[in-house]
């Protein structure tokens, strides 16, 4: 697969060049975010910078942290027969996609913060993740009996490191790039917002299976 940037065209570079100037000399076009930028009022659904972080990654962790309530509010009152519920024989339980999400924030973890290549992390490290990492026919027939504080324990421990670590970093992080998603290149911000909708997907999955629960 072609590993190649491709440049920016011209055309689009000069758009950008101008309206980054029109931003500096009026501040009417773009508004510019600075370090001094009040935090966005706390609550769930307030997006916006958040005290403790630079301005766009607060923003970013706001979005992810109602996207997590979300997903919660889905979950939290089912019992371990219906977390381990499996629509068919095909399908993954909804305490399975649970795990997978934690699983999924960690790898990203580590490819991100830690900047590890993608899969190249210590065997350890696989024998705890990769199981709900992967999900499929041996996800089904291990991942069960496990009530819902397991699942947001899981959630909660590498949403802990998650947020530790973003307060540790400045926005120009969320710009550093490396050939990721169909080998073009990807920011650390695409890799975070995927954190996020792919939560959202998974939520919709959730969703559909509490809607046949057996009574």
């Amino acid at each position: 697969m072609n590993k190649s940037i491709r440049p920016t065209p011209r055309r689009t570079f000069l758009k950008a060049s101008a309206m980054a100037t029109a931003g500096l000399t009026t501040g009417s076009i773009i508004p510019l975010i600075n370090e001094d930028q009040e935090k966005t009022d706390e609550g769930l659904y307030m997006i916006g910078p958040k005290k403790g972080y630079a301005p766009v990654i607060g923003t970013l962790l706001s979005t992810m942290t109602m996207m997590r309530e979300w997903v919660l509010n889905t979950v939290r009152d089912l019992s371990v027969e219906q977390l381990d519920f499996l629509v068919d024989d095909q399908a993954n339980s909804i305490g399975s996609m649970l795990w997978h999400l934690a699983a999924t924030e960690r790898y990203y973890q580590l490819n991100t913060f830690e900047e590890m290549e993608w899969g190249s992390w210590s065997q350890k490290i696989k024998d705890e993740w990769d199981l709900p990492m992967n999900l499929g026919d041996e996800a089904r027939k291990k991942i069960k009996g496990h009530d819902i504080d397991f699942y947001m324990n899981k959630l909660d421990e590498v949403r802990d490191v998650t947020q530790r670590e973003f307060a540790r970093r400045d926005d120009d992080w969320l710009q550093v790039s490396e050939p990721f998603f169909g080998n073009q290149p990807t920011n650390n911000h695409c890799k975070w917002f995927h954190v996020c909708e792919h939560e959202s997907n998974h939520n919709g999955q959730m969703k559909f299976i509490v809607k046949r629960l057996p009574a």
